[in-house]
């Protein structure tokens, strides 16, 4: 992805004023500087004069001890890497006065879980791109599925379903000879994401490349997985397409705990016939790729 330095120092400023990001913060940067969010966080830190403290590659119970002896104030992650972290301490870490979670959407387990981890932190979800930057935040009078209104300076519109985005903060493109999933137009970017606006508030289908196509019914994965980590004892949740000659596909789901039985009553009362997983996969080792997100190939494979 090619960009200048003026968009992203844009974003900067703004970020100062929305997350308090200056002299004498210690912002925590759980992820690795090959991904993007951690990158756009590390330098976010050192431009506006504060600490930029990088903790890739360390355990999760050894970032959590170095957030506490480090006196991390602004901590920026995914949610799986926020999982992860709730999953190796339960021991509050009360000068932590910021969370900024972004990569997919957080899940009401996880959410409940940081206000206990973090109790004088406040959560600000963002929705964004590598190619786009921020572009939605949302907070708690964000309505239940959304992804929050759009970041200051940001234009959001739906054309066909797909979620263009003009902005001060956009990269140039990409660097040949290896193409990306986004389309730059008239100033425009599409990011590949299916969704709508609402209210003023913007609602993420799925990526249109993971949609699939159940008995001629469109169908995104990652609605079922958001379902999926709204259900009890479900801490991470994936759903596969499998080719089927009558339907086109068939979804199947993957789950870290939870009742397989539970899962699927409760998947066919909300989604229906169609939509729902036709069977459930019990994970343990559940594979994550660099940027902690899951790694659906490696998934498949574990399920064979």
């Amino acid at each position: 992805i090619r960009r200048s330095h003026a968009p992203w120092i844009a974003g900067f400023r703004v970020n100062a004023g929305l997350f308090g990001i200056g002299p004498g913060t210690r912002a925590g940067v759980l992820g690795g500087l090959a991904q993007s969010l951690p990158l756009h966080a590390a330098l976010e830190a050192l431009h506006l004069g504060a600490e930029a403290h990088l903790l890739e590659g360390v355990r999760p119970d050894r970032q959590a001890a170095a957030l506490r002896a480090r006196g991390i104030t602004v901590l920026c992650a995914t949610p799986a890497q926020l999982r992860l972290l709730l999953e190796a301490t339960d021991v509050p870490l009360p000068a932590v006065a910021h969370v900024i979670c972004g990569g997919s959407k957080l899940d009401p387990a996880t959410a409940s879980a940081l206000a206990a981890l973090f109790p004088a932190a406040r959560v600000t979800e963002f929705y964004g791109a590598a190619e786009a930057s921020f572009i939605t935040l949302s907070d708690e009078s964000t309505p239940e599925g959304s992804v929050g209104r759009p970041y200051p300076g940001v234009e959001i519109e739906v054309r066909d379903g797909a979620i263009r985005v003009r902005s001060p903060y956009l990269a140039e493109g990409y660097a040949a000879p290896v193409p990306g999933g986004a389309e730059w137009q008239d100033g425009w970017v599409s990011v590949g994401e299916i969704g709508r606006m609402e209210g003023g508030y913007l609602f993420l289908s799925g990526r249109a490349g993971r949609m699939v196509t159940v008995a001629d019914r469109n169908v995104f994965p990652e609605e079922i997985e958001t379902f999926l980590m709204t259900l009890p004892g479900v801490t991470r949740a994936a759903v596969l397409p499998r080719p089927d000659g009558l339907r086109g596909h068939v979804i199947e789901a993957v789950v870290a705990g939870g009742e397989a039985g539970a899962i699927l009553r409760a998947c066919r009362d909300r989604l229906g016939p169609l939509a729902a997983p036709r069977r459930v996969h019990r994970v343990t080792d559940w594979p994550l790729l660099p940027s902690g997100k899951t790694d659906l190939a490696a998934l498949a494979r574990v399920i064979g």
